[in-house]
């Protein structure tokens, strides 16, 4: 970067920062979500500082919940998980 500089170009622009909204918050993504892919919805809640989890524990804080969603859902429900589903993802990541 520095080497442009000098050889005289101006760069402008803000560097993309990733979200807070979620620091510290645990997703768990299960059965067919209608809207995005899995690497779609890992991305955006990521992004968001938000992490992904393959497996529910008593520290998820949230089960994504698709269509057909199977044991990780019954297995929120038995922890007390939140468990909500994609419209409510996409409010917390507003």
């Amino acid at each position: 970067m520095n080497d442009l500089r000098k050889a005289g170009l101006t760069l402008t622009g803000k560097k993309k920062e990733k979200g807070t909204k979620l620091t510290g918050k645990t997703f768990v993504l299960t059965g067919a979500l209608a809207n995005y892919s899995r690497d779609e919805a890992k991305k955006m809640i990521e992004d968001a500082g938000g992490r992904v989890s393959g497996s529910v524990s008593k520290k998820t804080d949230y089960v994504v919940a698709g269509a057909d969603a199977g044991s990780k859902l019954d297995k929120a429900r038995e922890l007390g998980v939140a468990v909500i589903g994609e419209e409510e993802m996409k409010a917390l990541l507003k």
